[in-house]
C-alpha cells in the first residue's frame, strides 16, 4: 500500500486519524504500532515474521550492550547485531545479483551454473536495517540510551510513516519522541498541509512527467530521435525528485499528524551549483547515514593520504549506489557521482565559483541529469545507446506533446527553484516551527488549501491507473 492510493486516501487514514485523535494518550503508541504492523502486512505478509522476530532480538542484543561494562563483550553483541541485519540485507537484496554474477562468471569458463531460487525483495528492507543500525551504534557510542519497551523499539523501526521509503530516522532524534510526545490541532493540520503538497508534487507532476519519461526511456532506444530523447531524460530528472521528494513529504507530514517531527529529506537540490553541494541537499538523511557511519569511520578527513581521501569518497559512494538496487548500473551511477565528488576537491569547485550562480546550477543540473541515465537504464548497452541518441545533432525533430505536459514541466521548475527563493524560505520556516500557534485565518487557509490539493490529486487519481513510485523497490 502506498500513500498515493485510492485505498490509503479514502479508507486507511480517515480510520487510523480518527481513532488516533480519540484515543487516550497512553493508548495512541499501541494503536500506532498496530496499524503500522497492519500496514507493512499488506505489502509484505511474508516478511513480517522476519522483521518482528528479528526486531525482539535486536532490541535485547542492544539492551544487553547498554547494561554490559565490559568493552569487549560490548564489542561482541555490536558485532552480533550488526551481523544479523546487514546479513539479512545481503541475503534478501544482493543475494540474487551475487548469483547472477557468479554464474555469469562459470558460463564464461564453460562451467555449469549454480542452481539457485529467486529471492524475493521485501518493501522497505534497505530503511529497515538503517533504522537498526543506527540503533544499535548510537547506544554503543553512548549518544542516548535504548529504549526499555520492545513495543518503543518496534514503533520506531516500523512507523508507517517512513517505513517504505524514509526518511532515514536517527534514533537519537526521535527517542524522547516515541516514549512521550505531545500533538497539538496545530501539528495535525500543518501535518495535513504538508501531505497534501506531497501527494500533489506526486501525482499530478511526478506521475504526468513519468508518462512521458517511459514513453521514451522505456521503449526501443533504437528508434529514438534526439529530442525525444532529451524529453525523456529531462522529464525523468524531475519525476524522480517530484517521486521521492512528494513521498518525503507526505511521510513528514503524516509523522507531523501523530506528533513526530520528522527531519527534512530535500533542500531544492537542483538549484546546486556543484555536485557537492547537491548532495547536501538530495536525500539528505541518506547522505547524513553515509557520513556519519561510513566516511568518518574510514577516516573522513583526517586522513593524511589525499589519494586515500579521495578512494574514501569514491568508496562511499559507489557503496550508496550499490544501496539503491542490485545492479550494476547503480554502481556506475554511484561511481559517477564519487568521480565529480572528487573533481570538485581537485579544481571544479574554483571553476564553478567563477563562472558565476547560475551557469554553475546549469552545469550540475546537466551532470545530474546524465548521471540519472545510468540510473534509469540498467543494461550499460541501453545507457550507451542513450548517451549516443542525446548527443547525435543531426537527428533533432519536431514532436506533438500534450498541454499537460508542458505544464507540468513548467510547473517542476518553478517549484524546484521556489523553495530557495525569500518566500519559500519562509514558508518552510514556518512549517518547521514546533511551538508556533496558528491564528485562526492562517488555520482556514491552511485548511482550504489541504483540502483543494487532496481533493484535485484524488480525482486524478480516480481517472488514472498510472501511478508509478520510483523508490518502493529500495
Amino acid at each position: 500500500m502506498v500513500f498515493s492510493s485510492i485505498l490509503f486516501l479514502l479508507y486507511f487514514l480517515p480510520v487510523f486519524m480518527l481513532v488516533y485523535v480519540l484515543l487516550p494518550k497512553k493508548a495512541k503508541n499501541y494503536w500506532a504500532l498496530l496499524v503500522s504492523i497492519l500496514f507493512y502486512a499488506w505489502g509484505a505478509p511474508n516478511f513480517l515474521y522476519v522483521v518482528l522476530c528479528t526486531s525482539i532480538l535486536d532490541f535485547y542484543l542492544v539492551r544487553a550492550l547498554y547494561k554490559s561494562e565490559k568493552p569487549q563483550h560490548k564489542k561482541i553483541l555490536l558485532t552480533t547485531s550488526l551481523v544479523l541485519n546487514l546479513g539479512l540485507l545481503a541475503y534478501f537484496k544482493y543475494a540474487n545479483f551475487f548469483i547472477e554474477n557468479v554464474n555469469a562468471a562459470l558460463g564464461s569458463l564453460g562451467i555449469e551454473h549454480l542452481a539457485w531460487t529467486q529471492v524475493a525483495l521485501p518493501i522497505g528492507i534497505s530503511f529497515f536495517t538503517f533504522q537498526t543500525l543506527t540503533y544499535a551504534i548510537e547506544v554503543y557510542r553512548n549518544e542516548h540510551a535504548p529504549f526499555e519497551r520492545p513495543d518503543h523499539y518496534l514503533l520506531y523501526k516500523l512507523i508507517f510513516p517512513h517505513a517504505i521509503a524514509g526518511p532515514i530516522i536517527r534514533f537519537k532524534s526521535v527517542a524522547q519522541q516515541v516514549v512521550d510526545r505531545i500533538e497539538t490541532p496545530d501539528d495535525r493540520l500543518i501535518g495535513l498541509l504538508r501531505f497534501s503538497i506531497g501527494l500533489a508534487k506526486k501525482v499530478l507532476i511526478a506521475n504526468v512527467l513519468a508518462k512521458q519519461a517511459d514513453l521514451y526511456m522505456g521503449a526501443e532506444l533504437s528508434g529514438l530521435n534526439t529530442t525525444q530523447a532529451w524529453v525523456g531524460i529531462v522529464a525523468y530528472t524531475f519525476q524522480i525528485y517530484f517521486d521521492f521528494s512528494g513521498y518525503s513529504d507526505m511521510a513528514i507530514g503524516l509523522a507531523r499528524m501523530m506528533g513526530f517531527h520528522f527531519p527534512e529529506n530535500f533542500d531544492s537540490p537542483y538549484t546546486s551549483g556543484s555536485i557537492t553541494e547537491f548532495w547536501r541537499r538530495w536525500h539528505i538523511t541518506l547522505g547524513a547515514f553515509m557520513r556519519d557511519f561510513l566516511y568518518i569511520p574510514l577516516g573522513g578527513n583526517r586522513v593524511k593520504s589525499q589519494w586515500r581521501f579521495y578512494l574514501n569518497l569514491w568508496l562511499v559512494f559507489l557503496i550508496s549506489g550499490l544501496w539503491h538496487g542490485a545492479s550494476w548500473n547503480f554502481v556506475l551511477w554511484g561511481a559517477f557521482h564519487g568521480v565529480f565528488l572528487i573533481l570538485d576537491r581537485l579544481f571544479l569547485l574554483k571553476v564553478l565559483e567563477k563562472i558565476g550562480r547560475v551557469p554553475a546550477a546549469i552545469f550540475t543540473f546537466f551532470v545530474v541529469a546524465m548521471a540519472w541515465v545510468l540510473f534509469r537504464l540498467e543494461e550499460w548497452s541501453m545507457a550507451k545507446q542513450y548517451f549516443i541518441q542525446l548527443f547525435d545533432f543531426n537527428d533533432f525533430k519536431n514532436i506533438e506533446l500534450n498541454h499537460s505536459f508542458y505544464f507540468m514541466l513548467l510547473l517542476a521548475l518553478v517549484f524546484s527553484v521556489f523553495g530557495r527563493s525569500i518566500w519559500g524560505q519562509q514558508i518552510a520556516r514556518y512549517l518547521e516551527e514546533k511551538d508556533k500557534v496558528l491564528s485562526l485565518g492562517k488555520s482556514l487557509i491552511f485548511l482550504t488549501i489541504s483540502i483543494l490539493l487532496l481533493l484535485i490529486s484524488i480525482a486524478y487519481l480516480a481517472a488514472s491507473e498510472f501511478n508509478p513510485f520510483i523508490y518502493y523497490r529500495f
